[in-house]
């Protein structure tokens, strides 16, 4: 039985900060998912993985992404980046944790994030950030990468939930916007949603916990 249900929360009960940062490089004339190639080269130690564990502070952040972009001959500032983290809150999702919490599922949040902005989901102003804890608030549990210096997909941050929660894998529904997050829930036993909209999410969590569409 499935009983937990374990979100991701930028992408997820936010909108992706990918659409924010593809929109910044093309009003920028920057290459398409410059952003994304960036974070993807050298994974566990760039600027993004480092700050994600607290290893760097945003300055050292915002100096040490520079170098990246301009080691791929482009001009991009680590600050320009932050400022686009915090994406806009799905009232869809916060509507199905509701649910979610009054039928008796336990609920956790897995997120990489950074010690910049306010609170967890890294909001750049005092209202986004009260809004957020106010929906952080549902969770039974939340594990922030930058507080616990492990960051996904290392699959410790996974089983860290799982024994906090007291749950198996195998009782958990977990979702994520990036499917590199989902493998290591999946192979520990988890049923493993990539998100990639709302409707689509919810679509997909009604079937992996056999619920009525209805309620959300």
């Amino acid at each position: 039985m499935r009983d937990t249900v374990i979100f991701d929360f930028g992408g997820v009960i936010t909108s992706s900060p990918f659409e924010a940062f593809n929109r910044m490089e093309r009003e920028r004339g920057l290459p398409h998912d410059l952003v994304r190639r960036i974070n993807a080269s050298n994974p566990d130690t760039n600027a993004w993985a480092r700050f994600e564990r607290a290893e760097i502070d945003a300055a050292g952040f915002d100096e040490t992404f520079a170098e990246e972009a301009r080691a791929l001959g482009h001009e991009l500032r680590g600050e320009d980046v932050l400022a686009l983290l915090s994406g806009d809150i799905r009232p869809r999702m916060v509507h199905a944790l509701d649910w979610l919490k009054a039928n008796g599922y336990r609920l956790g949040c897995i997120t990489n994030n950074v010690p910049a902005g306010e609170g967890a989901g890294m909001s750049r102003t005092a209202e986004k950030a009260a809004a957020v804890a106010a929906i952080l608030a549902r969770f039974d549990h939340v594990i922030e990468s930058s507080k616990v210096g492990i960051r996904k997909p290392d699959p410790r941050i996974y089983r860290m939930m799982c024994d906090t929660l007291g749950r198996a894998p195998e009782r958990c529904v977990y979702l994520d916007d990036l499917g590199i997050n989902c493998k290591p829930a999946a192979a520990l036993g988890m049923t493993a949603i990539k998100v990639t909209g709302e409707a689509q999410a919810l679509d997909a969590l009604v079937e992996a916990l056999e619920i009525d569409a209805g309620h959300f």
